[in-house]
């Protein structure tokens, strides 16, 4: 009996420690439970708070114009977003990025035809979409290329966008910068503070006079003048060069920049090679003059003109209208292909429509050399060469505009011009030593 009562109470014992057992488990399961939700929730709330505004559900991340955690939060609509130009990127990645529509694209591309901005983007441009609220279609687009100069592509209707270039003139801040040349005149002017583009503008300035690798010796001196663009204090980035001397042994070379858009030397004597007015050895047809405000006769809205047509056969050499570098050789769905060459700091070409390109990017060219032949690629209504000049990153009528066809300042002009080199000079030097010089240089040929 005492046994039976014993066995009994022991398996008891045991029911009750298993029910507390169980009890136990089940409320760790559930705190368990519990901690996984909270976790789970605490991820996605650091989730969501790291990503920039979509446009639309589906949309991927977007990046924004400032992400810097320092700088205050500013509001953005869910309607506006930006993406910042990095190394690598293209138009179309962007638009696949945040699934916009491709037709939209080539429409903007079709607005830019006559500006072609989009066809070099370059790391630190900014592009902004703004989304109709409603349909969610693209309705604007701008690109910001620095403080100074933006492009925005308007939506007309439903098949066409316009651009709309802003330019801000802004303040122009002059500086000497100056140094000797030990090595090579390139470095030197490097480590005085001058980028490549500069000191590429000046060896291309002196090319005709002054063999920079095998005239330049130790300890030779050189001054440049350059001025620098600032909008509403911010540097856009945009420079040109006013005046160089260089001091090369007995002998002074010298460049200044005139009111015409031109280099000449402290006597007056142009150091820019005349230019050709016309692309081609035989001259044709102009089929559409340079206009602003004509209607495109395909799409037939206001279109800007930036050019000149020549009806021509395919196949037609095409020439360089003066010396310069290479800066394009591409190939676009409206313009077709296309060759862009910079000429000193001042002047630019275009050549589009054409067949085939004979020259490739970087690649120096002489006024009168074969650079294409003439073609009907892109959007065309036939066989012709699209002809550009732009003086200053501003197109002009390439068969009337001033382009430098003298030799010299022109004689009544010669006074402001002289006043302008004294102006430059003086601020490359002391009265004292400018004086100084100028006494020793008038006891040579090429006094100044």
């Amino acid at each position: 009996m005492s046994y039976y009562w014993t066995s009994k109470t022991l398996k008891n014992q045991r029911r009750t420690q298993n029910r507390g057992l169980s009890l136990r488990l089940m409320v760790l399961a559930l705190v368990l439970l519990a901690g996984f939700v909270v976790l789970g929730f605490s991820c996605r709330s650091s989730n969501s708070a790291g990503r920039s505004r979509l446009p639309d559900a589906d949309s991927k991340p977007v990046a924004t114009l400032r992400e810097s955690a320092a700088e205050p939060e500013v509001f953005q609509p869910d309607n506006v977003f930006t993406w910042t130009i990095g190394n690598g990127d293209t138009l179309s990645a962007i638009f696949d990025r945040f699934e916009l529509s491709r037709n939209a694209m080539y429409q903007i591309l079709a607005a830019d035809e006559a500006l072609l901005a989009l066809d070099v983007l370059r790391p630190g441009h900014i592009l902004t979409f703004t989304l109709d609220e409603e349909s969610r279609a693209l309705s604007e687009m701008e690109l910001f290329i620095h403080p100074g100069k933006r492009v925005i592509y308007h939506r007309v209707n439903d098949s066409g966008f316009e651009y709309e270039e802003i330019i801000l003139p802004g303040v122009w801040d002059q500086e000497l910068l100056q140094g000797e040349i030990n090595g090579s005149f390139y470095l030197s002017a490097i480590a005085a503070g001058l980028t490549e583009r500069e000191t590429a503008t000046i060896t291309d300035l002196f090319k005709d006079q002054l063999n920079f690798s095998r005239d330049i010796r130790a300890r030779d001196r050189f001054q440049v003048i350059r001025s620098r663009q600032f909008v509403e204090g911010e540097m856009t980035g945009q420079s040109r060069i006013e005046g160089v001397r260089i001091f090369c042994r007995n002998r002074l070379h010298s460049a200044f920049l005139f009111e015409d858009g031109n280099y000449y030397d402290h006597k007056g004597e142009s150091l820019v090679r005349a230019f050709l007015r016309y692309p081609t050895q035989q001259r044709f047809r102009v089929s559409s003059p340079f206009n602003p405000a004509r209607r495109h006769p395909i799409t037939g809205r206001v279109s800007p003109h930036n050019g000149v047509d020549f009806a021509m056969p395919i196949g037609t050499p095409v020439l360089s209208t003066g010396d310069g570098v290479v800066t394009r050789v591409l190939n676009h769905p409206f313009a077709g292909r296309y060759i862009e060459i910079q000429h000193g700091g001042q002047y630019l070409t275009r050549y589009l429509h054409l067949h085939r390109p004979l020259v490739r990017r970087g690649q120096r060219v002489k006024r009168g050399e074969r650079i294409a032949l003439s073609g009907n690629t892109g959007r065309s209504t036939g066989p012709h060469l699209h002809f550009e000049l732009h003086i200053n990153g501003r197109p002009v009528n390439p068969l009337t505009a001033k382009i430098p066809m003298a030799s010299s300042v022109p004689r009544d002009k010669l006074t402001l011009f002289n006043r302008r080199v004294g102006e430059l000079v003086a601020l490359m030097e002391p009265a004292e030593e400018q004086v100084a010089r100028t006494a020793s240089f008038e006891a040579r040929s090429d006094s100044i």
